[in-house]
């Protein structure tokens, strides 16, 4: 049975927009992996990439997608929104298994400064979810 990538798109595109972490969380696999800028290691673990994608949709303000293209279970999803006053332009890579689950997410963003400026954002808070699950 093909994939419904129109639900799931209107389950992603509702999390998003409601900055719902639990409802994104519950659209990753298990075995979910990410590439998220600017670190050159995928990240493997569910709850971390769930974390991640919450902090990241919190941080992002206007946060909308403009343009989408399908090719069976391979999305690419084109968004806009801002850091502070930085606006910046990025591209979900979304590759979804047979339960129709986010199996691998790639994220690229520009421009640098607005990369940079999420980085700082992000980074201080993700420290803290690892010292508090101890890895």
């Amino acid at each position: 049975m093909p994939v419904d990538v129109e639900d799931f798109l209107s389950s992603w595109n509702s999390a998003v927009h409601a900055r719902d972490t639990e409802g994104l969380a519950a659209l990753l696999a298990d075995e979910v992996s990410m590439g998220a800028p600017p670190y050159w290691n995928r990240i493997e673990d569910k709850a971390v990439v769930a974390h991640l994608l919450g902090i990241i949709v919190e941080t992002i303000t206007d946060f909308t997608y403009q343009r989408q293209w399908l090719d069976g279970a391979e999305l690419a999803l084109e968004f806009h929104g801002h850091v502070d006053d930085c606006e910046l332009q990025g591209i979900d890579l979304i590759t979804l298994g047979e339960d129709g689950l986010i199996t691998r997410l790639d994220v690229m963003i520009r421009p640098e400064n607005a990369l940079v400026l999420l980085r700082e954002r992000v980074g201080p808070r993700m420290l803290e979810f690892f010292e508090a699950s101890g890895d």
